[in-house]
C-alpha cells in the first residue's frame, strides 16, 4: 500500500458488503425479513395505559378511532389490531405501533381492552 496505509481487515469493514442471496434482509440481525426477531423483541415504552381516541383530522372528513399505547410487541399487536376489527365489523390498519379502526368506535373499544385485561382510558375531546 502507498503512503504507509494499512489495509483493513474483513472484520473491520462491518459486515457484508454484496451477496447473491436474493431476498430482503434485516440490516440489524442480517436475516431474511420473514425471519427476522428484532421487531418481536422490541416492546414500547409507555406507562402501559392504552389511549382510545376519535381523529378525523387529515383523512378527507373520515373518522377513525385510534389506539396507542399497548404495551405489546409487534406480532401481538397484530393480533390485537385483528381482534378489534372483527370486534367491530369494520377495516383498519396497524402503523408505527397505532391501531387504526375504521369509524367511531371508541366507547365498543374502550370497553373491549378492558374486557381483555389492558389498562385502558378514553383520550381526547
Amino acid at each position: 500500500m502507498a503512503g504507509g496505509q494499512k489495509a483493513a481487515s474483513f472484520a473491520a469493514l462491518g459486515g457484508l458488503v454484496f451477496s447473491t442471496d436474493a431476498g430482503r434482509h434485516c440490516p440489524d440481525c442480517r436475516q431474511p425479513v420473514d425471519a427476522c426477531t428484532c421487531k418481536q423483541t422490541l416492546i414500547p415504552e409507555g406507562d402501559g395505559i392504552a389511549r382510545v381516541r376519535r381523529e378525523s383530522k387529515g383523512r378527507g372528513g373520515k373518522t377513525v378511532t385510534t389506539i396507542t399505547g399497548v404495551p405489546l410487541a409487534e406480532d401481538a399487536l397484530k393480533e390485537l389490531a385483528t381482534t378489534l376489527k372483527k370486534r367491530c365489523g369494520t377495516g383498519g390498519a396497524l402503523k408505527d405501533g397505532v391501531i387504526e379502526i375504521q369509524g367511531d368506535h371508541v366507547e365498543l373499544l374502550l370497553a373491549e381492552l378492558i374486557k381483555l385485561g389492558y389498562k385502558a382510558k378514553k383520550s381526547g375531546g
